[in-house]
Parts: C-alpha cells; sequence; structure tokens
C-alpha cells in the first residue's frame, strides 16, 4: 500500500474564452484566415459560452475545498457573475484570480493575441506565485463529487489517467488501413488531438504514449520549468496564434516527462462521465443517472453543450445545480 503524503498546497488553472465578446469576435477575424460567422451556431461552436464557466469554478469550489488559488486565465475577459464567484470562493478560504494572456506571455508579447488552446497550455506554468503542484481544468469539464488531494497527487506525484497506446506508425492495422486509402486514392485525415498528444510523448522520450482522459491534469511547475531550460521549444510552440499539428500540448508533455522520470501514478479508471452527443435526451438523462449511482466516479465533461436541445440543456443544468447548492 502507497504511503500518501498530502501536506502540499495545490492550485486550479482554468483557460477560458468568452465567444459571445463582440470585441473578442472582431479581433479572432482580423487574424483568421477563414473568417468565422458567429450567427452561425455551427461555425462558432468552438468559442460558444453558456455559462460553463461559472460552473466549472462552483465545482471546484464546492468539491475540491483543498484548492488553495484558481486562477482563470483569458484575454482581456471576465465572466459576468466573476465577483460573485470570488466571494463564494473566499467563503471556503480560496482566491480566485484573473490571469490575462499578456501576463503569461511576458517576453513574448509578438505571438498576441493567442487564440490556440496549445499555445495558450504552454505557458501556463509562468502564472505568477503559481503553486509547484496544480491541476489544469478545461472549462467544459466539472467536479460532480468530492475530491481529495490524493485523487490528482500521491505522494507529491502526479496520477495519470489514460490508456496506453502504440504510436500511430508502430500500429500494423492503422498502417495497413491507411495505404488502403492511398491505394483507393484518398486522402488521409490531418492529424488530431492524439497526434499532438503523441508529438508531446516523443519530445518527452517515451516509446509509448498515454492516450489521456478529458479529465483535469495534475502538473508540477518544475517538472515544466527544468524541461523548458533545457529544451529550446518553447518559443517555436507558442508562436502559433491558431493550431498547428506540429504543436506539443503541454498537459501531455508534462505527463510523459513524468513517465520517463518514473514520477508518476497510473490510473487507466478515466472516473469520469462523458458527453458528446445529445442526440436522445433520454440517453442523456441516462447517463446522468449512472453517475449518480456509480460512486466513484468524480469528473464530468460536457462537450459542446450548447448544440443540444433547449430541453436537454434545461434538464444538465438542473440537475447540476442541484449539485451545487
Amino acid at each position: 500500500m502507497i504511503k500518501q503524503n498530502l501536506n502540499i498546497q495545490i492550485d486550479a488553472v482554468i483557460t477560458w474564452v468568452d465567444g459571445s465578446d463582440t470585441e473578442w469576435q472582431k479581433k479572432i477575424n482580423t487574424y483568421s484566415q477563414t473568417k468565422i460567422d458567429f450567427k452561425k451556431k455551427k461555425e462558432s461552436v468552438r468559442y460558444n459560452s453558456i455559462g460553463e464557466i461559472d460552473i466549472a469554478i462552483r465545482s471546484i469550489i464546492k468539491f475540491a475545498s483543498f484548492i488553495k488559488n484558481i486562477y482563470l486565465v483569458t484575454d482581456n475577459q471576465k465572466p459576468e457573475n466573476f465577483e460573485d464567484l470570488q466571494q463564494i470562493a473566499l467563503e471556503k478560504q480560496i482566491n480566485l484570480t484573473l490571469v490575462d494572456h499578456k501576463v503569461i506571455f511576458k517576453g513574448y508579447e509578438k505571438y498576441l493575441p493567442c487564440f490556440n488552446s496549445c499555445s495558450i497550455g504552454s505557458v501556463l506554468y509562468r502564472i505568477p506565485n503559481l503553486s509547484e503542484h496544480f491541476i489544469i481544468f478545461n472549462d467544459d469539464t466539472f467536479l460532480m463529487r468530492e475530491t481529495k488531494p490524493s485523487d490528482f497527487f500521491i505522494n507529491k506525484e502526479p496520477i495519470i489517467r489514460g490508456q496506453w497506446k502504440d504510436f500511430y506508425e508502430n500500429q500494423s492495422l492503422r498502417k495497413f488501413y491507411h495505404k488502403m486509402l492511398s491505394f483507393l486514392g484518398k486522402k488521409k485525415k490531418k492529424g488530431g488531438f492524439k497526434t499532438l498528444q503523441q508529438t508531446s510523448a516523443k519530445l518527452a522520450g517515451t516509446k509509448k504514449y498515454v492516450r489521456r482522459f478529458h479529465t483535469p491534469v495534475p502538473v508540477r511547475r518544475l517538472t515544466l520549468e527544468n524541461f523548458f531550460k533545457t529544451n529550446n521549444v518553447l518559443e517555436s510552440n507558442i508562436k502559433h496564434r491558431f493550431r498547428n499539428n506540429t504543436q506539443f500540448i503541454v498537459s501531455s508533455l508534462s505527463e510523459h516527462l513524468e513517465i520517463k522520470n518514473n514520477s508518476y501514478h497510473y490510473k487507466n479508471n478515466a472516473q469520469l462521465t462523458y458527453f458528446r452527443s445529445y442526440k436522445y435526451h433520454f440517453m442523456v438523462v441516462f447517463k446522468l443517472f449512472l453517475f449518480s449511482k456509480n460512486k466513484k466516479k468524480l469528473f464530468m465533461t460536457f462537450q459542446c453543450l450548447e448544440m443540444a436541445e433547449d430541453k436537454t440543456i434545461d434538464y444538465v443544468f438542473t440537475w447540476i445545480n442541484k449539485k451545487l447548492n
């Protein structure tokens, strides 16, 4: 049995953008080669917000009371209810602080404005006064049960949640499939999130990679600081205002650096309920019911919830608010 040392300070970091901000919309369309029509839901879905950030912050305050600071990283933006959230956090002795992109891009301001989560994520470790141990949250991932430090760190080492996978070039069946596509004259798809994870793992020097789940990622700041001191790759990653297939993901890089150093704890149980499709209302209701019954699950992710029908969104928000109130 692993003896746990929980005497550590832990912060939370969330990146967020308010896609409904008309000034921000003008800004991104100034730099984007493909202009976004924000009146069309399908075009703007990556940037839409229906109040998830409030839920993400409230869920940390409610279910991770051990957190010392919550840093919300934005591009000169602030959630409408930010002051109220600050007060709720203070009641639990948690500091909720806004961090502007200009702060974490200090010395690299020429790459601002930035609309690329890979680039922004690469400099999160530069937040002033950030604790050695911190957890990266997406704004669509929520805590929905009580958590403790040992759900993220054991003996001060991060827990990595995911599945071990071979790199694409070592997957025989995949190689055969792409040969067939080439034979048929079909183009293979551009690299996506899995490709970026593999790039991160190779940069760390591992022989396989952990395809991580859509859960919060525990990180040690010095792991990244020390890596970037001896590897001149930071600037080449943050120079991209929009996602580029050559980039690495800092959360995956951090995890694989810990794997390389054997300073991690592995879990193949996501403890997650993940929503990506909202086609059938009854399935959403059923998955929420299953989460309630499975006491081992801690996390919940709603990807593109704004694409659901109104009755489904209302049901989800009502269910969540009952949990948080």
